[in-house]
């Protein structure tokens, strides 16, 4: 022993020298760095299709299109039909389908839309004439009426019109410019043409541009997305035929004004769930009590029809088409088309729904990554 201990020591005897230049920076971890790229790339994404919403629609419109019918042209394909030739086929006849119904439709519809804007201020003062006795029983109690109103309102008819004239005017600079209907009309099928044309093409580029470490979980997530998609989409859009179909056609049997109209709105916004029924059933009940009072009869065969129809939905068409396997809850459909409504216009409700099956499968990838770590575990087995 020489009897020096390690506090003696000098630093060059046993110690390492102490470092006096600045902390050096952790390295940022590649898996972090990922994190940070592809929330990157989801927040550009949704600026873009923010920032171009106005011009989006007749693209989406064509994607949207061309996925509903990919599975017929790949059919026609399998059994020696060139793609390009189904595909033109197909975007031709649909397209044709369509405008023949248009035709038919439209001009029903455009007239019921003109007799509603006319009808609109007897329709609100009726309104207000047959509740109010119903309504002074109850706010009697707390010591209020409503005053009576015996004849129509110039200010009150003079104020809905001119609502309804704002309705219609801001429809017109919006939604149905000239301009933008012969876009939807002229850019929409060649979309949905070169779309299907290309679809296996487009679908390799995309798959070549995975990154190679994680391509097989991304081609998993994806083959589940669209398997939520397929039944999801392709089959809330045969739901939403059939129930306008029959709610138009069972309206109009009855005699109901504007039954072609409500019963089409109805249909069409099917996709979210109960909403057209609830909407169709309050439009249609309030238009029968106006037209057949007291006829309860008529009025409450109006409202059965929504049952009905609603029944068919839940019971048969639905089971049938959709399935229970999709894992798209209704309450998420309305959350999320809400939210692509107010985000970005009729675009986001378009794309709520395949925003939302995607969004769903994540989440359930995310809680089965969660469930298998050492975080949900308290620790290594």
């Amino acid at each position: 022993m020489n009897g020096l201990t390690h506090d003696d020591r000098s630093p060059g005897e046993g110690s390492a020298p102490k470092r006096t230049g600045p902390p050096t920076r952790e390295p940022i971890a590649p898996s972090q760095r990922h994190t940070v790229f592809w929330i990157a790339l989801l927040v550009g994404l949704g600026f873009l299709v923010w920032l171009l919403s106005s011009i989006l629609l007749p693209f989406v419109l064509g994607m949207a299109i061309a996925y509903l019918l990919d599975p017929l042209v790949a059919w026609l394909e399998k059994h020696g039909i060139r793609r390009v030739l189904a595909s033109g086929g197909i975007i031709v006849g649909f397209f044709a389908v369509v405008s023949l119904l248009l035709l038919l439709v439209v001009p029903v519809v455009i007239e019921q839309l003109g007799n509603l804007a006319q009808r609109i201020p007897d329709l609100v003062v009726w309104v207000r004439v047959s509740l109010t006795p119903y309504l002074n029983r109850i706010l009697v109690r707390f010591g209020t009426q409503i005053p009576a109103l015996a004849t129509p309102s110039a200010d009150m008819v003079q104020k809905t019109v001119g609502f309804m004239g704002g309705v219609l005017t801001g429809l017109l600079t919006r939604g149905l410019a000239v301009v933008n209907v012969l876009a939807l009309l002229g850019i929409t099928p060649l979309v949905a043409f070169y779309l299907l044309r290309d679809w296996p093409k487009v679908i390799d580029d995309v798959d070549s541009w995975l990154p190679l470490t994680h391509a097989a979980t991304v081609r998993e997530q994806a083959r589940k997305v669209d398997a939520v998609l397929a039944g999801f989409a392709r089959g809330t859009a045969i739901v939403c035929l059939v129930q306008a179909a029959f709610y138009a056609v069972a309206l109009t049997v009855m005699g109901l004004d504007f039954g072609l109209l409500i019963g089409i709105t109805a249909g069409a916004i099917s996709f979210v769930p109960y909403l057209g029924a609830i909407v169709g059933f309050v439009s249609a009940v309030g238009v029968a009590l106006y037209q057949f009072w007291p006829s309860w009869p008529r009025v409450a065969t109006v409202g059965a029809i929504f049952f009905i129809g609603q029944s068919i939905q839940d019971y048969v068409l639905v089971p049938r088409l959709v399935g229970d396997q999709v894992g798209l809850h209704p309450l998420w459909v309305i959350i999320g088309v809400l939210a692509g409504g107010s985000l970005f216009g009729f675009v986001g409700v378009l794309l709520a729904v395949p925003a939302c099956a995607v969004i769903g499968v994540l989440v359930r990838f995310a809680i089965a990554q969660y469930k298998a770590s050492e975080l949900y575990r308290g620790g290594t087995e």
